[in-house]
């Protein structure tokens, strides 16, 4: 695929608009075959009205994946015109559709024109990470005095969950409907040794969108045996619009005072070091291309949220705006960390979508990496009578240009 989406895919994208119906309630889907569904000429009029919006839900078939596994595509959509994707491959967003300040709709998440580019999705686009998101050392680490050893994808560390992660599994998928949001929860039980973690995992994730253009993910987990589990949900964002150039410009405001320096291998060092007077200070806005070129490779590092006394609901940790299209993102979490990614291994090539370097970045709501190798790290072992909770919230509105 080249930059953006093909026209087919946003010919399909817009007609699943266009024909959203509600529901209340919260229904399993059923599997469908067929490929995508043909445009209607009444879509772009249909866009261009707002008020014909309401909070709905629709699915429709997305393809087979090689061993047969029909995947189906969910749309949500609100009030304000705003629509999100989804699909069972991986639990992933495939696009999420927001007005900018003159009410034009644009996708702003990238990904790929069909299942086939999310079969294999090396950048990990829109999907759930897990067991185990972001980087573990040397693949391997010890639980109640025994060694798990786990695939080495990302040599020489455990990246994402292994070679097979949530990411490239079938989940299950139901829709949910009530009078103030539309959303899918997608479940998967993981088995016991499943990439060489223990135990037998039960996940749920739930995305919602309401109508105050609030995209919510709420993650539960439960085990039978002890294990450690840190996920994440991986969009790429691009707030002037997929295909539009880099993000370098888009300005961003970080609520975190420490980061976690790494080493060559991107591991924490296990320091939690202060961001004052450094490149990666995003206390204050700035671009994500002013300092860019004084950190090596590019951002790829987790901060430290600063979360007040003792809370432990979700807390604004991120902001980030797009001066062209007036498009704001505000990224709420429980999450201790966020992982900033400037999409430094965006190449171009197929594998990748198409996408150029610095396409698109990622803030990624999770615990910190390697923790369970760093024992001062917020612990990420997952008891037997234990449930893990989390909830990231990605709110989106719109600012107007300030003057000069």
């Amino acid at each position: 695929m080249l930059r953006g989406h093909h026209p087919t895919v946003v010919w399909a994208i817009l007609l699943g608009i266009a024909v959203l119906v509600g529901c209340r309630g919260e229904t399993s889907s059923t599997p469908a075959s067929g490929g995508a569904a043909a445009p209607s000429a009444n879509v772009e009029s249909s866009l261009s009205d707002a008020s014909e919006f309401q909070v709905t839900v629709q699915q429709e078939p997305f393809g087979k994946t090689p061993e047969g596994a029909e995947i189906t595509r969910y749309l949500l959509s609100n009030q304000n015109g705003m629509t999100v994707g989804l699909i069972d491959w991986g639990a992933t967003v495939t696009h999420v559709m927001v007005p900018d300040t003159a009410g034009d709709v644009a996708n702003i998440t990238l990904g790929f024109g069909d299942l086939e580019g999310y079969l294999a999705n090396a950048p990990y686009f829109g999907g759930i990470c897990g067991r185990y998101s972001n980087r573990i050392a040397d693949g391997a680490f010890t639980l109640n005095g025994q060694q798990y050893t786990l695939a080495t994808n990302n040599a020489p560390s455990h990246l994402h969950g292994g070679d097979v992660g949530f990411n490239r599994k079938v989940w299950n998928g139901s829709t949910i409907s009530d009078t103030d949001r539309v959303g899918v929860r997608f479940t998967y039980r993981s088995p016991d040794g499943e990439e060489g973690y223990p135990g037998n995992l039960n996940v749920e994730v739930v995305y919602s969108l309401d109508n105050q253009n609030s995209l919510t993910i709420d993650y539960t987990a439960t085990c039978d045996q002890p294990t450690v589990l840190n996920l994440t949900n991986h969009c790429y964002w691009n707030l002037a619009g997929v295909g539009s150039g880099d993000v370098l410009d888009h300005e961003l405001t970080l609520n975190c005072s420490r980061y976690l320096p790494v080493n060559d291998a991107m591991i924490p060092t296990g320091e939690l070091r202060p961001v004052e007077g450094t490149p990666m200070d995003f206390r204050t806005p700035h671009p994500l291309g002013e300092r860019i070129g004084d950190v090596s490779g590019g951002y790829d590092h987790c901060y430290v949220a600063d979360r007040p006394g003792e809370s432990t609901g979700p807390i604004l940790v991120a902001r980030v705006r797009d001066q062209k299209s007036g498009r704001v993102m505000e990224v709420l979490t429980t999450e201790p960390g966020i992982q900033l990614y400037t999409g430094n291994f965006l190449d171009g090539s197929p594998a990748v979508g198409g996408f150029e370097k610095h396409g698109g970045f990622c803030l990624e709501s999770q615990h910190f990496p390697n923790s369970p190798n760093e024992p001062s790290f917020p612990s990420t072992v997952l008891q037997p009578a234990e449930v893990y909770r989390q909830t990231t919230i990605h709110r989106f509105l719109t600012e107007a240009m300030s003057q000069p």
